[in-house]
């Protein structure tokens, strides 16, 4: 299944969050959320991975251990992260794609903890809340003064004053609020370079990075008021930032080889699958022979129709790096969109085996078992994915591929269940409620299959949606 060009059937694909997320997000993302869908977002066990383990000590230092904060990529280019509901912090794609190492994206990734760590989305709901009362008894005093100034006449003044109380005041508050949304973002920096410093980290990459786009941003911030700004003035912020990074005993600390190389086989494969062709071999060209340059030309191979050198191309990596499950991943994968899911089932097989049982890629080999049309796989591909799905529940593709096994077997009431399920995850609740509402008239009433299909008829309408 193909969600979004360039992107394929596999554990690195799209889906959407299901719920949709606030604040920041820019117009697009939140006209997304008014239509019920979150912001698009990429999936990928070797990515998310790498991005838990950078995130673990700072999470650790913080004391938000044990809150099971998500680092949730987004499919968007540019460099950016943000915090949105308290227990997700949100990374585009592009910033990882761009962050050169792994301090880098770490420093980024603390900054976003301060805020965690902080509280600041519950303060800055607060104070939003707090200044709508001020703007709507503003906006009261204001009227009274213009409706008493229609009684006594233009002359007196009132409506005059009546339109100053009401405009005055907004605007006022509105630097208030803007003014505290830039002592949020000081102090998730301080936060953020103690955390590093607790973990034994560097906080250069923190600096670097925002020194990086201060630079970039000093000609488009020319001229503008600093009290109309939501973050701090990027000069004053990098300064500030600068005094208390410098600070760290860990300044001139480098990453280790092993994890930078990780980083970079990361950023290749984001290229490979994110890019074009021709901007992955401009990026990595055939004279650059390290793995992740393979790695980045492999998948691109892959996507543009050229299987057998890819599978090649594949080979050659497993050579390097026989234990390295997304490798295998990676090979299963291409077979199975090259249409020969037979030939997919035993590479996806051992990338189960060698990552542990990752639930994404079980249910790529899922999806590679019931693509085999071999009736004798679908009770395996059934326990795959329903196995998959008990710990990863938020995949609409373990969903569908096991409507489809179901179906496969007969059993018509799992397989509606399960295709209801998937389109909720898709943010079709219409869809949804259907397929549920069929599924409970093949299910006994009561039954756990009956239960979980009247969930989603009774689930609420995502907003904007008619409840049909």
């Amino acid at each position: 299944m193909l969600f979004r060009p360039p992107l394929r059937t596999g554990t690195f694909k799209l889906t959407a969050l299901v719920t949709a997320v606030a604040l920041a997000l820019g117009p697009i993302a939140t006209a997304q959320a008014q239509q019920g869908k979150g912001p698009p977002v990429l999936r990928d066990t070797e990515s998310e991975q790498l991005l838990r383990e950078y995130t673990r000590p700072v999470l650790r230092a913080a004391g938000l251990e044990k809150q099971n904060i998500q680092i949730v990529i987004i499919n968007e280019s540019a460099f950016n992260a943000f915090v949105a509901d308290g227990r997700r912090i949100f990374v585009n794609y592009g910033a990882l794609l761009q962050s050169e190492t792994p301090n880098q994206i770490i420093g980024v990734l603390a900054h976003e903890t301060g805020h965690l760590a902080g509280g600041h989305l519950a303060k800055l709901h607060e104070q939003l809340a707090q200044a709508q009362t001020q703007m709507i008894i503003a906006m009261l005093l204001g009227a009274g003064a213009i409706a008493a100034g229609a009684r006594g006449g233009a002359g007196n003044g009132l409506s005059s004053a009546g339109a100053a109380a009401i405009s005055a005041p907004q605007s006022v508050i509105m630097r208030s609020l803007l003014s505290y949304q830039r002592q949020q973002e000081e102090n998730a920096d301080r936060a953020g370079v103690k955390f590093l410093t607790a973990t034994g980290q560097s906080p250069k990459g923190m600096y670097d990075t925002f020194k990086r786009f201060t630079d970039e941003s000093l000609f488009a911030a020319h001229g503008a008021d600093p009290y109309l700004q939501s973050h701090p003035m990027p000069i004053d912020r990098v300064q500030a930032l600068e005094v208390f990074a410098h600070a760290s005993p860990y300044w001139d600390k480098k990453d280790d080889p092993a994890l930078q190389l990780r980083h970079d086989m990361m950023r290749a494969k984001i290229s490979g699958f994110m890019e074009r062709q021709d901007t992955v071999y401009r990026r990595y060209p055939l004279t650059n022979t390290s793995m992740p340059a393979r790695y980045a030309r492999a998948i691109t191979t892959y996507l543009h129709g050229d299987l057998r050198s890819a599978i090649a191309q594949i080979d050659g990596l497993i050579q390097l790096q026989p234990n390295n499950p997304y490798f295998y991943e990676l090979r299963g994968q291409a077979l199975l969109e090259g249409g020969r899911p037979v030939e997919a089932i035993a590479p996806l097989r051992r990338a189960v085996q060698l990552s542990n049982s990752a639930p994404l890629i079980e249910m790529l080999l899922g999806q590679a078992l019931v693509a085999s049309d071999n009736k004798a796989y679908t009770d395996e591909a059934i326990s795959i994915l329903r196995a998959a799905i008990a710990r990863e529940s938020e995949a609409p593709i373990g969903f569908t591929q096991l409507a489809m096994a179901y179906g496969r077997k007969g059993d018509y009431a799992q397989a509606d269940l399960a295709s209801a399920q998937a389109a909720y995850l898709r943010g079709d609740n219409k869809t949804a409620r259907d397929l549920a509402s069929r599924a409970k008239t093949r299910f006994a009433i009561g039954t756990p299959g009956w239960v979980k299909a009247d969930d989603i008829v009774s689930a609420k309408p995502m907003p904007g949606e008619k409840n049909n």
